[in-house]
C-alpha cells in the first residue's frame, strides 16, 4: 500500500481592501483532478466570515466563486502573488 503525502500550508497576510487593512487566511487543500486549490477566509465589516476560493488554472490563479464583495473580486492579483510568495513547493 502506497501512502501519499501532502505538506500542509497556511497563512494569514494583512492586504487593504476597500481603504483598509484586512486579514486574509490562506489554506492550501488537496489537489485534485490536477489543480490546486487555496480557500481564503476573511471578514466583513459586520463580522460575517466570508470564506472563498482560488483554483491554479494553467499557471495562473483565479477566484472559483463570482458572487463576493466587489472589494475581494478586485483585490485577486494581491491573493495571486501572496499564495505564488508564500507557497513556494
Amino acid at each position: 500500500m502506497k501512502l501519499q503525502f501532502f505538506k500542509n500550508v497556511q497563512f494569514t497576510k494583512l492586504i487593504k481592501a476597500e481603504g483598509r487593512l484586512r486579514e486574509f487566511n490562506f489554506r492550501k487543500y488537496g489537489e485534485t483532478f490536477h489543480k490546486t486549490f487555496f480557500s481564503i477566509n476573511t471578514t466583513d465589516d459586520r463580522g460575517n466570515r466570508i470564506v472563498f476560493d482560488m483554483c491554479k488554472q494553467e499557471d495562473d490563479w483565479k477566484i472559483a466563486q463570482t458572487q463576493l464583495p466587489v472589494w475581494i473580486l478586485e483585490n485577486e492579483n494581491n491573493f495571486k502573488q501572496v499564495i505564488e510568495s508564500e507557497a513556494v513547493n
